[in-house]
């Protein structure tokens, strides 16, 4: 069984920790516990109607996935330091992790997000209680598995430089980005479509020693299929483990890879793997 948006929702998943808390009240306004929760799940209720997916089923765009990487840190010095540095979120959702990083001194006009939907990131607003105006940061809506939206192939590069402020799609972004967030998005897709999509990613990074595409996704200790069902929903996924994740990167260019896994316990109740990964272009960056 798959969501659909008739499957009703259940408010007894909702739950803030402190961090995200913290962040939500500060980028809503909303300093009552009640009506952030009763904000947020008027919200919930409307994304799902448009678009029934698990990670706005189980609240997961209320993590704050981003900015507890143990890469994050170096991350913003990559802010700090590059000249027009630029952090794509792949996957964003309606853009927690985004404004996270903005909010930790990432420069705005540097950060871009995308998903498959322009209604998502529409909702970020009403969320985040913002406008394009007052959160003029860039978004892109299309599909990471289309050739035409993203590829590995650069062959955009033939035509005329393409407006940064303004990308058609990600392609546009080819060789240009200083970094790259993707949480929660490989583990989506077929163990063929995932080495595809990560040289897709790693042509999107700059050549420069210390760009780096970082996240985290469910992973095994040994690489194969889970066959379960987590909220009433049957699951399958192909995921990697750590080492042959890490040969995916260093077949796509010359990366410092890391990759661990980490228990957690997943909503049956079992316990699963969550993979925390990093690929660093060149040599790694230190702060």
């Amino acid at each position: 069984m798959a969501f659909t948006s008739s499957t009703p929702l259940d408010p007894n998943l909702y739950g803030l920790d402190p961090d995200a808390l913290e962040f939500f009240q500060q980028q809503t306004g909303i300093t009552e516990e009640d009506d952030l929760k009763h904000h947020i799940l008027a919200v919930q209720a409307k994304a799902f109607a448009v678009a029934p997916y698990p990670c706005i089923y189980s609240f997961g765009f209320t993590r704050l996935r981003m900015s507890r990487h143990p890469k994050y840190q170096s991350v913003l010095q990559l802010g700090r330091d590059c000249r027009n540095p630029l952090l794509l979120d792949l996957g964003c959702c309606f853009g927690n992790d985004a404004r996270k990083a903005v909010a930790d001194g990432w420069p705005i006009t540097g950060m871009i997000s995308t998903d498959l939907r322009q209604e998502l990131w529409d909702l970020g607003h009403v969320l985040f209680r913002s406008t394009p105006t007052s959160f003029p940061s860039q978004f892109v809506a299309g599909d990471c598995l289309d050739p035409a939206f993203l590829s590995s192939e650069s062959g955009h590069m033939l035509r005329l430089p393409p407006d940064l402020s303004s990308p058609a799609s990600l392609n546009d972004l080819h060789g240009e980005l200083t970094a790259i967030h993707a949480s929660s998005i490989f583990h989506l897709f077929t163990a063929e479509q995932q080495a595809s999509l990560v040289r897709a990613v790693a042509a999107l990074l700059s050549p420069a020693p210390g760009s780096i595409a970082f996240g985290s996704h469910v992973g095994l200790p040994k690489q194969g299929t889970i066959r379960e069902e987590v909220l009433g929903m049957k699951v399958e996924m192909y995921c990697y483990d750590p080492e042959s994740w890490n040969k995916l990167w260093e077949d796509a260019g010359p990366f410092k890879t890391e990759a661990v896994l980490r228990e957690v316990i997943v909503p049956n109740g079992e316990i699963g793997w969550v993979m925390v990964w990093s690929a660093t272009m060149g040599i790694e960056f230190t702060v």
